[in-house]
């Protein structure tokens, strides 16, 4: 399959995958219609770049099924992933911000579908849309607190702390329950949590194994469950063992 696939044209999409979500929940079915039939719809592979950091933001993007990892490269070339956006959000809306390149990189982390619009429809939309602003800039408020938080932590918060903190944002957008306890729905390596805690793989390594060890944690195929929460609450919140 390509990475970047285009949806039979055959495949007339349902309002019902709009209706639910808050930019576009007080529209009519007809206005759903509308802006359907100005989507393209696209199937991505897992670990591909939607689109990448500085370039032109020339169309917006909702995510249908899958997870988006942004992420930026910092001055030295090292990875930071500041955020995963879960099936139902807007994503890619720089315009939103002032922007008229993305001020980062969206990348798959399974395969993925998504709903694209060019960005020119964008003032139309708020303009015409009952609730497409107001819900937008909220999202956009609620990302820039996360990315907030996630500075704070980096800048004050031990690497325990910080590896906690993580696992459970990532935990409540999309875990489920397994019979061992709450599963990180996505695959997640060791890397890519030293990129979003701003540690080594080998402190990251170090202490998922002690936390897997006293069974807080099992991780294998890049799948990590998280078996004692409420422990790793305590976690986060305490100060370091060593």
């Amino acid at each position: 399959m390509d990475s970047n696939t285009n949806l039979k044209p055959t495949q007339r999409l349902d309002e019902s995958l709009l209706s639910h979500i808050p930019a576009f929940s007080r529209l009519q079915k007809a206005q759903l219609r509308e802006v359907l039939d100005q989507a393209t719809c696209k199937r991505y592979d897992a670990g591909v770049a939607v689109f990448d950091e500085g370039a032109q933001a020339d169309r917006f993007y909702m995510l249908l099924d899958g997870v988006i990892e942004v992420m930026r490269i910092g001055p030295l070339g090292e990875r930071v992933i500041s955020l995963h956006i879960p099936p139902g959000q807007l994503f890619g809306i720089a315009k939103a911000l002032g922007h008229v390149t993305y001020p980062a990189s969206a990348i798959t982390t399974v395969e993925s579908i998504g709903l694209s619009w060019p960005t020119i429809l964008w003032d139309e939309y708020v303009a015409k849309y009952e609730g497409f602003a107001t819900e937008s800039y909220k999202t956009v408020g609620a990302r820039v607190n996360e990315m907030n938080a996630h500075i704070m932590e980096l800048a004050t918060l031990h690497v325990e702390q910080r590896i906690a903190n993580a696992l459970l944002r990532l935990t409540n957008q999309a875990g489920h329950k397994v019979a061992t306890g709450i599963e990180i729905n996505f695959p997640l390596t060791r890397q890519d949590l030293s990129d979003m805690t701003g540690t080594t793989l080998h402190t990251v390594s170090r202490l998922l194994s002690a936390w897997q060890r006293v069974g807080l944690v099992t991780s294998k195929r890049k799948r990590i469950t998280i078996c004692r929460p409420h422990q790793l609450v305590e976690l986060s919140q305490a100060k370091p063992s060593y």
